[in-house]
């Protein structure tokens, strides 16, 4: 659904019929679509007008009768969707000095909160005048200019029963979240503050500071114990548990460009390295970044793992490399080289013991020996900036790749010193090679791709990729996105695991697979649809052209004092990237294949992206049961589901029960169990097979399981061994005390 215009909130009913979305100053009420299938499961229901400026926010009553609108024109309003009510008007509630943040019902739906971006947080009520201020007079009496009485009825509306405070000169409300069951409002502050407050006495339980920018988005969970905060500047999440005051979860992604990914020997662990100077080392199967170097003082260009996967190289424009220990995460070597200068690539050979980094200024490529720290060579010969540098499978031959159109092969550890250069047409980005060592690709800046025999020293094949990395047309572009293939290149490419593709991403919002014998397209990726992002639109809307340049550059909401102020220095291109009026452009800076082959992952400016053939997110629907009971597994085991059985017993995990539905399990089902059991139970299955097997005489009945699971789920367990190690060595010293005691017979 396109919707035409910036949602700035959606909100389902509480009995699921109906959702609202924000459309500027309207707010569109939509009948959620039912489990049936049909041709247009969304029908618009009514449109809610009224507001004169953006709607902020959406949240319903918890009858879904009713829902309230906060607006930027300082007014909130309430709306319902039920028909029947008669000669129901839509009420309006201002009163605030400034656009409201967010606004609520109460659970017993007698008050409604709203709070506002100065800090004021007022309770309303229905009634009248007159039981507010508990006077027993229903008529008012008011004179008019002439003399004359006027008698109005005090009528029951909604009323401001109470002004609330925070009381922070200069701070803005930026969000704020009600959590009906326990009355707590949770309001997050321009500089970082979060607060809890109990209504309606207004009580404050407590305040933190998280972050150093501005909280951009506050949610609490189902049960009010948990705290979710997000900030946009600095890439925050933050998971609070706000009982014992402890943190749940923190993190925190590069704030600016990712320029490098590099995958561990394993597959296991993924390194990337931004201009924001940190390295992060994050794990691919949840995700989550687990260890942040935060030594450089300026953008790191390239990341590199040795050594299995347990220290990691990282080479910046600071001047420096570093190599990080992954074991007790210390930054325990520093190489520099004798004047300054700004690395901007890094190569690591297979052994680990020797670094190199290729320079931005000098055109230089530093050698150094990791266990001494000295600098052992430098080699010269290329006349522009190195923009890659590669080692050879078998770590003899180095690869460099510059801007003077070359790209140049270095023996170093021969005492011939050869050098071979390979010249291009243009500048050379990046290049790769080959895992058997053979052969190298070269991506230069004219789109094209070129394959080199190292013994020969000559061509191979070339691939003309600029037509297929050729896509999307941004904002001032003068050519359509059909003929605006100039500056479409691969900066980043690497083989994958067995050689025979080539995986290229660059300047574009596709990235290619090659195949690499018959230099044909595989398959294209495109990494993102955000709209928001420069290059991302095939065609631009000719209405919001206008003669002073397009409307989407212009400023639409200049109305607040810190979104107009630019912080950019004179003569820059990009300007301060935190500004409405800069649009990021939708390109990719590196992409890496996993040795496993089963993966790869690109450095994009949404973020670092993970393609998987593997279903990592492991979804079980028995986790969704709620009535698994010892009775409901035995019913189940039963009617002869045995799959079912043996994972509800996993679920309870009770020993006798386990031990019954285990041993009811006939050998002939044996196979068809284990190759559908979940992967999420294979290590609670593997566990119980090598604890039963040391107390059980059911040698063959152990052995089957053991051979099934192994031949079903084998690449899992692979790609998972270092998970799976003690269960491994369980089930070895079982099998082979079972061999021992069957050689003694």
């Amino acid at each position: 659904m396109n919707f035409k215009a910036r949602a700035r909130a959606i909100k389902f009913s509480p009995d699921g019929k109906y959702f609202a979305i924000t459309n500027e100053k309207t707010v569109n009420i939509w009948k959620a679509p039912g489990h049936t299938r049909e041709f247009a499961p969304f029908v618009l229901y009514f449109t809610a007008v009224g507001h004169h400026d953006a709607v902020t926010n959406i949240n319903w009553s918890p009858d879904s009768k009713f829902f309230i609108t906060s607006s930027k024109d300082m007014t909130c309003r309430i709306y319902t969707v039920d028909r029947t009510i008669p000669d129901f008007v839509s009420s309006t509630l201002s009163g605030h000095r400034d656009y409201i943040v967010n606004a609520w019902f109460s659970s017993d739906m007698k008050n409604i909160y709203s709070i506002s971006r100065d800090g004021s947080l007022f309770q309303w009520k229905n009634s009248t005048y007159a039981a507010m201020h508990e006077d027993s007079d229903t008529e008012m009496v008011e004179v008019d200019e002439d003399g004359k009485e006027i008698v109005r009825v005090d009528k029951v509306k909604w009323r401001i029963q109470k002004k609330n405070y925070f009381n922070a000169v200069s701070v803005k409300v930026t969000e704020a979240q009600f959590f009906p069951a326990s009355n707590l409002v949770v309001a997050g502050f321009a500089n970082g503050v979060f607060g809890i407050y109990e209504v309606p006495n207004f009580t404050v339980i407590h305040t933190l500071s998280i972050s150093q920018k501005k909280i951009d988005t506050v949610a609490i969970n189902a049960t009010g114990e948990w705290l979710a905060f997000g900030s946009a500047a600095l890439g925050q999440l933050l998971v609070w548990e706000w009982q014992s005051e402890t943190y749940v979860l923190k993190q925190q992604g590069h704030y600016y460009d990712i320029n490098s990914v590099s995958y561990s020997s394993d597959g296991q662990s993924l390194a990337t390295g931004g201009d924001d100077g940190k390295v992060k080392v994050w794990n691919t199967a949840s995700g989550f970044c687990f260890v942040t170097f935060s030594e450089h003082s300026s953008g790191v260009k390239a990341v590199e793992f040795a050594k299995q996967g347990q220290v990691l190289f990282s080479a910046s424009m600071d001047g420096t490399v570093r190599a990080f220990d992954l074991v007790r995460y210390r930054n325990f070597r520093t190489f520099t080289s004798p004047n300054p200068v700004q690395f901007t690539s890094l190569a690591v050979d297979p052994s680990g013991e020797i670094v190199c980094a290729g320079t931005m200024d000098t055109f230089e490529i530093f050698v150094w020996s990791v266990q001494t720290g000295k600098l052992l060579d430098i080699l010269a010969g290329h006349t522009g900036p190195i923009s890659s540098l590669s080692f050879s499978p078998t770590g003899m031959i180095l690869v460099s790749g510059s801007w003077d159109h070359s790209a140049r092969t270095w023996d170093i550890f021969g005492r011939s010193k050869s050098i071979e250069t390979l010249v291009h047409q243009t500048e050379v980005l990046a290049v790769a090679f080959k895992p058997d060592g053979k052969e190298i690709a070269a991506a230069t800046l004219d789109g094209q791709i070129t394959f080199w025999d190292i013994e020969e020293a000559t061509i191979i094949n070339t691939v003309d990729g600029r037509k297929d990395i050729m896509g999307g047309r941004k904002q001032n572009d003068r050519t359509s996105a059909d003929n605006a293939a100039s500056g479409k290149c691969f900066n980043s490419i690497c083989y994958t695991a067995d050689g025979s593709s080539l995986i290229g991403s660059g300047t574009s919002k596709y990235i290619c697979i090659y195949d690499v014998a018959s230099s044909f397209l595989i398959k294209k990726f495109q990494i993102s649809k955000n709209l928001s992002l420069d290059g991302t639109q095939e065609m631009l809307n000719s209405k919001h052209m206008s003669e002073f340049g397009s409307l989407e550059e212009l400023e639409d909401e200049g109305s607040d004092r810190e979104d107009r102020i630019d912080l950019s220095l004179p003569g820059t291109r990009s300007g301060d990237m935190s500004v409405r009026s800069t649009r990021p452009e939708v390109k990719s800076m590196a992409v890496r294949f996993s040795p496993t082959g089963r993966s790869w992952a690109a450095a994009t400016t949404d973020g670092l992206m993970i393609y998987s053939l593997d279903e990592d997110i492991l979804f079980d629907p028995f986790d969704l049961e709620i009535d698994i009971t010892p009775e409901t597994v035995l019913e189940a085991l039963a009617d002869k589901e045995y799959l079912k059985s043996l994972c509800m017993a996993f679920r309870l995990n009770e020993k006798p029960l386990l031990h019954t539905v285990f041993e009811s399990i006939p050998p002939e089902s044996v196979e068809l169990v284990a190759r559908g059991m979940p992967e999420k139970y294979l290590f609670k299955l593997l566990s119980f097979v090598g604890m039963h097997m040391e107390t059980s005489p059911h040698i063959e009945f152990h052995l089957m399981w053991v051979t099934s699971v192994m031949t079903t789920h084998g690449r899992y367990l692979r790609d998972h061994r270092g998970q799976f190690q003690p269960v491994f060595r369980a089930l070895h010293k079982g099998v082979n005390r079972v061999r021992d005691d069957i050689a003694t017979l």
